[in-house]
């Protein structure tokens, strides 16, 4: 990757987007090509209304040692303990990490991102990925996942992040190859 990196010697790239555009596995496909580890922003979130409060967290635990040439850990939330009681998951200053989820492209992270990807793809098909891929269809899910789209909604109109990112992917449309169709790339003014 012949970018220059931006968080200390680390080239972080953001793969942001909706709950349900498909983040999470175009992230897991680009690892895989970079060989570089991912930290989802989702293991961050202390529940539900942790939406976008999570960051000195991550910040704390993860951007702050990486920025130092530091290896970074964290205990990911478990959703089901409610409460950051799972292994510690070690992040080593490689020269690519990945952060994954709602907002990992916001505002303040981007004059440290070497580059920015945004996923999107039909709110109808999103909405059925997230209750297909949680596996509850409780109206209290229904109502916690409404809640929580109508807040990054109004979070990526605020923050412009598509309008920022480096690359806009589809999330659903797939080459023949099986990875996600490019939309468009646009250029930050950096």
């Amino acid at each position: 990757m012949g970018l220059a990196p931006r968080l200390g010697a680390v080239r972080l790239i953001a793969v942001d987007g909706p709950s349900g555009a498909g983040k999470t596995w175009f992230a897991g496909q680009l690892a895989a090509a970079l060989g570089a580890p991912v930290v989802h922003t989702d293991d961050l979130l202390k529940g539900w209304d942790d939406q976008f409060t999570f960051w000195t967290r991550l910040e704390e635990k993860v951007l702050a040692p990486l920025r130092k040439g530091e290896t970074a850990a964290y205990h990911p939330y478990d959703w089901g303990e409610a409460d950051f009681t799972a292994p510690a998951v070690a992040v080593d200053p490689g020269k690519v990490v990945l952060l994954e989820g709602v907002s990992a492209a916001r505002r303040e992270i981007r004059p440290e991102l070497t580059y920015a990807v945004f996923v999107d793809a039909p709110s109808i098909i999103r909405w059925d990925r997230a209750i297909s891929r949680d596996g509850d269809d409780s109206l209290a899910y229904r109502k916690y996942l409404e809640r929580w789209r109508a807040a990054e909604d109004r979070h990526f109109v605020v923050d412009e992040t598509a309008m920022h990112a480096d690359l806009l992917v589809d999330g659903t449309a797939t080459a023949p190859d099986g990875r996600y169709v490019s939309l468009a790339r646009t250029g930050w003014a950096r």
